[in-house]
């Protein structure tokens, strides 16, 4: 076990229930059953497996449990001689061996097909003993020949285990494998006996191909995936026979099996780049995706895809009504995916087809049984958005059958579909008279405050028309009600209580009935009970319940928000008006109105017939819009503050968007390539061109095992070491702490600080937190002053702070025990958190969703606001959410939201502009959620709070101990300065 090469065994849990001893084992195997022979022999497996060997139970074995012919026996006895010692201390093999050599001779010879089959299966574990193999040779080639094919295949691979490790053993082996390919009638002897040519002995394979040419679209699907991959290989080497692998693997594409027709297409895309390939093996992805039901086979296909399109999208863009197919699956990822390569495919040239099919499907969530309508009904929405966004020529044709969503009980959708309109708006000034006409007729259909808020705010931005903003004051009436509100509301009371025959004696006095009947209490005695009525009160929640206008349900709601934008609506409104119209008694008029609807907002949020009474901010933000239209000519300053900033503002914030989706995607066309001086230049021009860089699994699986990696400098690595132990320990101990993916690699130096010898050394380590350990360290022995490198593996499951602990056990002079205790090993959340990015829909869908909170005070010296939220971000490795415009300027307060994902999530969410083709939702995985609200004090430092949010408690937690030591340390650099 100790050879870089011995072979490596599951380590099995041995019960501790019972230790048998060596002469209990001894017995069980000279006296029992069966059945007590097959316990006894696990036995021996586990305790071997572990560290156990018990050598003096093999001759026993060979005895007593060799020569029987019970079936699990044998099997069992395979690992046996899988896992025990089989050579002596001076390396040599042991005698009994020849036994047991003696003994599978007679198994690989047995007339029943299943013992000499499991017997070779067996001889590929142990094919790394000369010794052992070397007699077991011939009767191995006697095999090929037998009569079942379960024996043929398994002595392919037997064959072909020996003769990768001991070549001169069976120097023949390549010509034997191809005569019996060409002989063999069984489709899994022919697939092994070709691997087996591919692996050792390339130009015969070759041979055989070339040989069976026009039969391989016939052939089996094992076989056919074989020859696919000997193809792929034998064209890195070899270009001879590329054309003729070329017309193989067309032929290929229209095969019956799925498995083979991605292995075609992939080959295919690698061997050349004739735009009739690249188009048959996207056609046969798309095909694939279609008819495919696994979704996470068509999750791959869509990426694989996905690849070929930024080489070859001028040859890809003509199968995009084949990729709009795919929507027809029921499986949202699947849907956003294909989605995704839909708009990436779209140009001047098919947007109109694209659009027309999008608006189909827009049409068809509408219906009752469709599955997950709501969702995909969003999912369109924000694609139509982005293709109407980037080619303004479709615009107009969608943006009317967009809004007929507005009035939409998914109140995600509908807000997508305001923020597209208002992006529309802003963008196309010819489309604004027909849209701000549309969104005033669909007042009365709004059903959500947030819709409401939005379509206030583009009519009060773009209606500019004397006639359109009658019309709109108009409509707001209508959706508002009578006015005033209070006045209204307390007619409908007072006339329902006339109604009812009761009579008050003044306004808000309420009239009580009361019932008194006798009750048995539980003792036997007599009670009285009185109940008490209030009519009014009754009255008063049939008023709140009677059905009202839609906006004025939502302030009665306590929605004063929305109360709050419509005032500013209509400030807006009459301000334009007044700008445009010389009819002075109009413009009072409006002026008027609008302000009796703004103090009737505030009189009856202080009213009893609200759910909620209303806030001071919009009660603050209405007497502000008030006081602006009561001195309208004589406050110039107001009037550009609404009719030209905000909307300024909104054109700033969707300059910045375009500008970070401009630098996003230059980032991802601009490949930054790291070149050595002294590296060796590759002359593509003088090799044939190929339309993609070959699969390389060789490389591919290099990297995914971390041997590509480039090396960590010097420095980095000391940064790394923990000191577990201290100088003047018996023991020196040291660990090298590495994150590798979701591992923890710990790689402990220990020093023997003694002049004495510490046998049976053993490290003990445990763990705080989601960490597991994967394989705990063997026993040692380490000489005075010696040293001895041991490592291990824990595994992270989760992202939370965790800790590692332990000691260090052995037994010094005397046999006398000796511990140390090691100190705490901190892993560092920050290894597994990575910024990501999201839109502002899914920062506040994740926000509502995610139940954990940790709340985090701030109180730090600092002086200017920007610094401190580079510095949370700096400590929790978070990106920041908000426009650098948001958070530029002089002011005194500053809050802004931070997002981050940990890579236990299952993707990464990118950016998702207005003007970008991804459209992404991020999963409910590991995501970290963050606001942070400070504000400057007069004495010069910051106060406020960092709310922290996620979905798992240990990850809020975590982030905000980062943001409290971050705290700490800056208080004491702070106080040092």
């Amino acid at each position: 076990m100790s050879s870089p090469d011995s072979s490596c065994y599951t380590i099995v849990l041995e019960s501790t229930a019972e230790h048998p001893s060596a002469a209990e084992l001894r017995s069980g195997l000279e006296k029992g059953s069966d059945e007590v022979k097959l316990d006894t022999l696990r036995k021996i497996v586990i305790s071997t497996i572990n560290g156990n060997p018990q050598p003096a139970l093999m001759m026993p074995i060979i005895q007593f449990v060799l020569p029987s012919r019970n079936k699990q026996l044998k099997k069992l006895l395979h690992f046996y001689w899988e896992v025990c010692p089989k050579y002596d201390e001076n390396g040599k093999l042991k005698q009994e061996m020849i036994l047991v050599v003696n003994a599978i001779r007679n198994d690989l010879q047995h007339p029943n097909e299943y013992i000499r089959g499991a017997t070779l299966r067996f001889l590929q574990k142990i094919a790394k003993d000369a010794e052992l193999l070397e007699p077991l040779v011939p009767t191995c080639r006697s095999c090929l020949e037998h009569r079942h094919s379960y024996v043929r295949k398994n002595a392919v691979f037997a064959i072909f285990s020996i003769y990768r490790e001991f070549e001169h053993l069976i120097p023949d082996a390549p010509e034997l494998m191809y005569t019996f390919l060409v002989a063999e009638s069984d489709s899994t002897c022919k697939r092994n006996a070709f691997v087996f040519l591919a692996q050792c002995a390339m130009p015969k394979a070759v041979e055989y191909i070339l040989s069976i040419y026009d039969t391989i679209p016939s052939l089996d699907e094992s076989l056919q995936m074989s020859i696919i991959e000997v193809i792929r290989l034998d064209c890195k080497s070899d270009l001879a026979h590329r054309s003729r692998y070329i017309r193989c693997i067309f032929e290929l594409l229209e095969t019956s099996s799925h498995a083979v027709k991605y292995e075609a297409a992939t080959t295919l895309t690698t061997l050349t780049q004739n735009p009739a390939a690249i188009k048959a093996a996207a056609a046969c992805f798309i095909n694939l995706v279609i008819k495919e039901s696994d979704n996470n086979v068509k999750l791959i296909v869509l990426d694989r895809l996905d690849t070929l399109r930024p080489k070859h999208g001028h040859i890809l863009d003509s199968l995009i009504v084949d990729v709009l197919q795919i929507l027809s699956s029921a499986d949202m990822e699947v849907r956003r995916k294909a989605i995704a390569i839909v708009l990436s495919m779209t140009s001047s040239r098919n947007v109109e087809e694209v659009v027309l099919f999008l608006k189909k499907q827009l049409q068809k969530t509408q219906e009752a049984d469709f599955e997950k309508a709501p969702e995909y009904r969003q999912l369109l929405i924000q694609s139509i958005h982005v293709t109407a966004i980037k080619f303004s020529e479709v615009a107009a044709s969608v943006v009317h059958a967009l809004m007929e969503f507005l009035g939409d009980s998914n109140n995600p959708s509908a807000l997508d579909v305001v923020s597209f309109v208002r992006e529309v708006v802003e963008k196309f000034p010819h489309l604004r008279a027909p849209i701000t006409e549309k969104l005033i007729s669909t007042l009365s259909e709004i059903k959500s405050g947030k819709v409401f808020r939005g379509i206030l705010w583009i009519l009060g931005e773009y209606v500019e028309a004397v006639t359109d903003i009658q019309s709109a004051m108009g409509e707001v009436r209508r959706v508002l009600g009578e006015i005033p509100i209070l006045a209204s509301e307390q007619r409908l009371l007072d006339a329902s209580a006339e109604e009812a025959g009761e009579s008050r004696e003044g306004e808000g006095e309420n009239k009580e009935k009361e019932k008194a009947r006798p009750r048995v209490l539980a003792d036997g005695t007599y009670a009285t009970e009185t109940a008490y009525s209030s009519t009014t009160a009754a009255k008063l929640e049939a008023v709140k319940a009677a059905s009202k206008p839609p906006l004025r349900t939502l302030l009665l709601g306590g929605d004063f928000f929305t109360g709050a934008v419509l005032a500013a609506a209509l400030t807006k409104l009459v301000l334009r008006f007044a700008e445009k119209s010389t009819d002075m008694v109009a413009v009072n008029t409006l002026r008027a109105e609008s302000m009796l609807i703004m103090t009737s907002i505030i009189r009856v949020g202080q009213s009893k017939f609200v759910t909620v009474q209303i806030d001071e901010d919009s009660n603050e933000r209405i007497m502000n819009c008030i006081q602006t239209l009561s001195k309208l000519d004589t406050q110039p300053a107001f009037q550009e503050a609404f009719l030209q900033d905000t909307k300024a503002a909104y054109s700033k914030m969707l300059g910045a968007q375009e500008k970070l989706a401009a630098e996003k995607k230059e980032l991802e066309t601009k490949k930054a390539v790291i070149v050595q001086v002294d590296d060796l230049l590759s002359f593509r021009q003088f090799s044939k061109k190929t339309a993609d860089e070959a699969i390389d699994y060789d490389e591919d699986l290099g990297r995914a095992t971390g041997a590509g990696e480039q090396q960590e400098d010097f420095m980095s690595n000391l940064s790394r070491i923990s000191q577990l132990t201290g100088f003047s320990d018996p023991i020196y101990a040291e660990a090298y702490v590495k994150m590798h993916g979701f591992d923890i690699l710990l790689d402990v130096l220990l020093v023997n600080q003694t002049a004495n010898t510490l046998q049976n050394l053993c490290l003990d380590f445990a763990t705080l937190g989601d960490l597991k350990i994967v394989e705990r360290p063997s026993v040692f022995t380490i000489a005075p002053h010696g040293f001895q490198s041991i490592k291990a593996t824990i595994k992270v499951s989760s992202t939370e702070t965790g800790v590692i602990f332990g000691s260090i056990l052995w037994e010094g002079p005397n046999l006398s025990e000796a511990c140390v205790i090691l100190n705490d090993i901190h892993i560092d959340i920050m290894d597994y958190i990575k910024p990501a990015y999201c839109n502002e829909a899914q920062f506040r869908s994740m926000w509502t969703e995610f139940e954990w909170e940790n709340r985090v005070n701030v109180h730090n010296p600092m002086s200017d606001p920007r610094e401190y939220l580079k510095h949370v971000m700096n400590a929790t490795n978070m990106s920041c959410l908000t426009p650098e415009g948001a958070t530029s300027g002089d002011c005194d307060f500053l809050s802004a939201n931070m997002y981050a994902r940990s890579l236990f999530g299952q993707s990464t969410a990118p950016p998702s502009h207005h003007n970008s083709t991804h459209i992404c939702v991020p999963d409910a995985g590991e995501d970290a959620l963050a606001n942070l609200s400070i504000e400057r004090t007069e004495a010069g430092g910051i106060t406020g709070h960092v709310r922290i949010r996620s979905k798992t408690q240990g990850i809020a937690l975590s982030l905000g101990d980062r943001i409290t030591m971050g705290l700490f340390f800056s208080r004491v650099i702070g106080g040092l300065c």
